[in-house]
């Protein structure tokens, strides 16, 4: 009897192609627009994961911030090295305390120059955020101290300046200034805010203060990156560092605290919530283009229960059973709202494929999600057919017959 209902649900369906696929419509948006924010939603919680993981693990950032006081916004002053000398004294939490300072310039190599971010480092960066160097060789103690004119690459300046020659052992111009290609980096990707981690020269903290910024100024440094030890809590570490440093730069009265602290951990907890929480969002608008659907399914089975009256009528005078008649509408309804639920899969999958490649996120198809998805507009078809179904299996066969 099933198979049989089946097979007349089918002939029904084709009978009306184009009703049959209007009415579809609503249960193809509400499936499909599900696997996309899914898939999307999964695509950018894995990005942010990268992202922070690119930082290095137990990672606390430490920047510079503009003051607010009742007069008005006070200047941003940048770090000394003597207050980075006594956060790494005060602060025994820490593996490693590196200051860091940056700025976009003009790099020059052969006829080719780009504009790419310049980064001065001390000792203790590579420590902290574990950024590993793919070949050549790193900077030595000596030459932090000296400050020689040497400098590591990642590989989309690489790319820029060398179209495919080996840069190892080469010299760029840095503004007015020469330093030689002594290692590469190895490829980090885009960053937090859709940077390219990777179009970077990092050089000696002090090479840089004097051939970029032309001094060695006293307040230069941008950030301070610190990698916590093992088995450190960073929540406790980042409140005693606050402690810190409200000691080493006390805010004057009416002023707030002219420093920022970034625990990477937390950041990609608040990322990933932010996450959820608009997938879950855009999860229910799709919800409601389900329920959209299953009342569009719900007004044209009651439409076909309508039209089909004579033919109901036959079907109860020779003999078939109300149960059967139920079955097969409800069948009907069924099948319509599974090859919705089908065509919004198939439809979402490809969509979310092509928004995964232009937002440039990880493409994470979630088959639980497609299943469940499929069992949902299953169920609208059940849940929005049965009182169609109802309708036409209550029919009285003479009345039936006799309609026009």
């Amino acid at each position: 009897m099933i198979l049989n209902a089946f097979l007349l649900a089918f002939k029904q369906i084709r009978r009306n192609l184009l009703r049959a696929f209007l009415t579809m419509l609503g249960v193809i948006i509400g499936v499909g627009s599900v696997i996309v924010m899914i898939a999307i939603g999964n695509g950018v919680k894995e990005n942010i994961q990268k992202q922070i993981q690119s930082l290095g693990s137990n990672i606390i950032m430490v920047r510079p911030a503009r003051g607010f006081m009742s007069g008005g916004v006070a200047m941003k002053r940048n770090f000394s090295l003597e207050e980075v000398g006594r956060v790494k004294k005060q602060f025994t939490q820490a593996r490693a305390v590196a200051p860091s300072v940056w700025k976009e310039s003009l790099v020059r190599y052969g006829g080719r120059n780009a504009q790419i971010q310049v980064i001065g480092v001390d000792s203790e960066y590579f420590s902290a955020t574990q950024w590993k160097i793919s070949s050549g060789r790193g900077i030595d103690e000596r030459e932090y101290t000296q400050g020689a004119r040497i400098c590591l690459m990642g590989t989309s300046a690489i790319k820029e300046l060398f179209s495919g020659e080996n840069p190892l052992g080469k010299r760029i111009r840095v503004k007015d200034s020469v330093c030689e290609i002594i290692g590469i980096l190895e490829s980090k990707g885009q960053g937090g805010m859709g940077n390219d981690q990777d179009n970077v020269i990092i050089m000696p903290l002090k090479a840089f203060s004097s051939f970029v910024f032309g001094s060695s100024s006293l307040f230069f440094v941008q950030s301070i990156t610190i990698s916590l030890k093992e088995g450190i809590d960073s929540t406790q570490a980042t409140q005693r560092l606050r402690e810190i440093m409200l000691q080493i730069r006390p805010p004057q009265e009416g002023q707030r605290e002219m420093f920022e602290i970034w625990d990477t951990k937390e950041m990609a907890r608040t990322q990933e919530e932010t996450t959820k929480t608009m997938t879950l969002f855009l999860s229910c608008i799709a919800g409601v283009s389900l329920l959209v659907g299953g009342i569009g399914i719900m007004n044209i089975m009651l439409v076909s229960v309508t039209e089909r009256t004579r033919e109901i009528g036959t079907r109860l005078a020779i003999g078939a059973l109300e149960s059967e008649v139920l079955m097969q509408f409800l069948v009907e309804s069924v099948v319509i709202s599974m090859m919705g639920g089908i065509i919004g899969i198939v439809l979402g999958f490809f969509v979310a494929l092509f928004m995964s490649f232009y937002l440039n996120i990880p493409f994470v198809f979630d088959s639980l999600v497609a299943l469940g998805a499929f069992g949902v507009s299953a169920a609208v078809g059940i849940a929005f057919g049965y009182l169609p179904a109802k309708k036409a299996s209550m029919q009285d066969p003479i009345k039936a017959l006799r309609y026009e």
